[in-house]
């Protein structure tokens, strides 16, 4: 329970004044030569890092469905990644996820993940990555990520995500979850 009073302390302080996203007109600049402004497009590539924790709200196997935060069992992970953009329609991320589990009994990180994955941006703060999935239990597969930004501000831009982690190995019957990330990207 502590886990999740955290993590909606840290939502509400990551939460900008304003939940509507800013304009994404780019920035401008005074010119040398006059005082008209001028249009400055971000120099590429470039690398931005993000911060976020994500929650898997229900895990689907041959057995049944697994829902978060039942059985007195709650795990929450903590995506910690730089992307590295290319241009405004592509670029390359990579993130690695410790996840804690806790129980009545106890709480302990129960697994690091490591995805990366090719970005693929589009208008309105859109992006979809396909990501790998390398996990230390023993699991990998592959996560299709959707994202979007919300708001915008000058120093980060915050965003939610979904996406449907489906893992295969270490003698487990193959997994989907659905799973929803929040979090913010330094600008």
């Amino acid at each position: 329970m502590r886990i999740i009073a955290a993590s909606i302390l840290f939502a509400v302080l990551l939460t900008p004044k304003s939940l509507l996203a800013q304009s994404t007109k780019p920035d401008t600049a005074k010119t040398a030569t006059n005082t008209t402004p001028a249009t400055v497009k971000p120099g590429y590539p470039r690398a931005v890092g993000y911060l976020s924790f994500i929650f898997n709200t229900v895990t689907f196997t041959k057995d049944g469905a697994t829902y978060n935060f039942s059985h007195n069992s709650t795990s929450i992970g903590f995506p910690v990644g730089v992307n590295v953009l290319y241009s405004d329609k592509f670029g390359f991320s990579y993130e690695f996820t410790p996840t804690i589990k806790s129980t009545a009994a106890s709480s302990k990180v129960s697994n690091l993940l490591f995805d990366p994955g090719i970005m693929f941006r589009f208008e309105h703060g859109f992006t979809f990555i396909p990501r790998l999935a390398f996990e230390t239990s023993g699991r990998y597969g592959f996560t299709p990520v959707f994202n979007q930004i919300y708001a915008r501000t000058k120093y980060v831009n915050y965003f939610i995500a979904g996406s449907l982690p489906t893992r295969f190995g270490n003698s487990e019957t193959p997994s989907l979850g659905i799973n929803i990330q929040l979090g913010f990207i330094f600008n």
